[in-house]
Order: C-alpha cells, then sequence, then structure tokens
C-alpha cells in the first residue's frame, strides 16, 4: 500500500509539473509582448503585486493566514534568494532574446535539480543518470555556443536564471510542511515586487501601461498564480528525481508559441541541443522508473 500512495503521488506531482510548464509558457509569452511597451523591472513589481492580490484574496477565504512563522526559516531565506535570482534573469532572458532559445537554456533545470537532490536530500543517482546530466548540460552549451559567432552574450542571463530557479524547487522541498501553496505562492510574488524594485532602481524609466499593456499583465498575472500553485504542488508531492524531468514539456510549449506568437525559427544547433537537454532528461526519468 506504501509503494501504491508512493506511486500515485508521483503522478499526481508529474500532471502538475505539466500543468505548470503550459502555464509558465503562456505566462513568458506575454511579458514577452509586454516587454516591448514597458521596463523588465516594471513588470516584475507589477506582476508580483497582482499575484500577491490574489494569492493573499485565496488564502483568506480559505481561512489561512498571510504571516506564516516559516518565512523566516533557512529554506525560505534561500528560496527568497533564489527566487529573485531566477525571476529577474529569466525575464531579462525572455525579453532580449527568442523565447525558443530562452526556454532551451531553462530545461537544464531538472539535470540541476536532479543533482541537488542527491547533495541535499540523499536521493541514489547511479553512474548512468551522472552521465545522463552531464550530456545535459553540453547540450546547454551546444544552444549557447561561446566563443562562436552565433553567441549571445544575453543568454547568459538564461543560464543564471535556470540556477535560480532549480535552487527555488530544492527550498521548496525542504519548507515547512506545515505551509501551505497559497503562502508559498504569496511568499514567492513578494519576491518578485523586489526583484523589480532593484531592476527598477537599477534602470529606472517606468512608464505609466497603455490598455494593450494592462491586459497583457492581467493575462500574465492570472496564468503566472496558475502555474506558480501547480509548480509549488509538484515540488511537494512525489520523488523529485522523477516529477522534475516533465519540466520539459515547457520547451515544446515555448517553441510553438515562439514560432506562432514571434515568428522565431530557432537555428540547427538550438534545436539540436534542446534534443540533447530533452533525451537526457527523460533517461534520467526512465531511470528513476526502473529504480
Amino acid at each position: 500500500m506504501a509503494v501504491r500512495e508512493k506511486s500515485m503521488e508521483t503522478l499526481r506531482g508529474s500532471f502538475l509539473m505539466v500543468l505548470a510548464m503550459a502555464a509558465f509558457a503562456l505566462e513568458d509569452m506575454f511579458i514577452k509582448k509586454v516587454a516591448q511597451e514597458l521596463p523588465v523591472g516594471q513588470i516584475l513589481v507589477l506582476f508580483g503585486l497582482g499575484g500577491m492580490v490574489i494569492f493573499a484574496a485565496v488564502a483568506r477565504a480559505q481561512g489561512q493566514r498571510l504571516w506564516h512563522p516559516g518565512f523566516c526559516t533557512r529554506p525560505l531565506v534561500v528560496r527568497s534568494l533564489a527566487e529573485v535570482t531566477g525571476r529577474l534573469c529569466f525575464t531579462l532572458a525572455i525579453a532580449l532574446t527568442p523565447l525558443s532559445s530562452a526556454s532551451a537554456i531553462l530545461q537544464a533545470t531538472p539535470l540541476v535539480v536532479a543533482g541537488g537532490a542527491v547533495v541535499f536530500f540523499g536521493e541514489k543517482v547511479g553512474w548512468r543518470r551522472w552521465l545522463a546530466i552531464t550530456l545535459g548540460f553540453v547540450g546547454v552549451l551546444m544552444i549557447l555556443r561561446p566563443g562562436a559567432s552565433g553567441f549571445e552574450i544575453y543568454s547568459l542571463f538564461a543560464v543564471i536564471g535556470t540556477l535560480g530557479f532549480a535552487g527555488r524547487d530544492l527550498a521548496t522541498r525542504a519548507a515547512p510542511k506545515s505551509m501551505t501553496n497559497l503562502q508559498l505562492g504569496l511568499f514567492g510574488f513578494a519576491m518578485l515586487v523586489i526583484a523589480g524594485i532593484m531592476a527598477l532602481a537599477w534602470s529606472g524609466g517606468a512608464v505609466w501601461p497603455s490598455g494593450r499593456a494592462w491586459l497583457y499583465l492581467g493575462l500574465t498575472t492570472g496564468i503566472g498564480v496558475i502555474a506558480y500553485n501547480a509548480l509549488t504542488g509538484a515540488m511537494r508531492h512525489g520523488e523529485i528525481s522523477v516529477v522534475a524531468p516533465f519540466r520539459y514539456t515547457r520547451l515544446v510549449f515555448a517553441m510553438a508559441l515562439g514560432i506562432l506568437v514571434f515568428g522565431e525559427r530557432p537555428d540547427s544547433w538550438t534545436l539540436l541541443g534542446s534534443a540533447v537537454i530533452v533525451a537526457s532528461g527523460f533517461f534520467t526519468l526512465i531511470r528513476s522508473s526502473r529504480r
């Protein structure tokens, strides 16, 4: 019975991860659109405030406290720093580089999470999965192509964002079990506001949004709340090394949106590197299932 319950928890976590990735791809699309009118810092501030309002309202409606003592624990402090780093850098990446390439680099997140699960949670990973993790990072280098003529310096924002998101996911796993997804979501969106204020303090240039920008911001906020809640639930159910590889579905959604909405045409190196990353992730998933 215990094995069956664990399997069901892992299945639930995997479903929530796919849902989160579809929603995040849509969120990225609207952020890229609104970034044509507003600075990145202002987008993060407005997006974060909108998410905080929604999470706070739902939490209060369910009788949950908006403040939890767990906010002051070490895992949540680490989660906050990782959240600010990941959100700020990845938002810059999708604003300054093609959505398809930024999302492809982000697919290395599960590999970082799988390695972190070994270090911090004692999960067992054999040499074959370590090899798959290494090949995944080779795929990232194929997309970046440092030193080549096609190298895009702003793509490094996506790399730093990937490390930030991996740290956030691992810290979410270590968060006190008494904290609800709504409380974690409220806290996470508060970090977006902080990240946005930091960016605005550096760049300045805030403007009053147009009607179209407000529409995009509203859609970004609503979809972002769904994505964030689903991701938090995914990282709190089942085995991390099994659930995490389902993040690769985001690449499919992002590339489709990049081609259909922005007219992007990923080059052969980007497609090949993406294939290597996804293949290594699915190999990790298969090895986890067999174990």
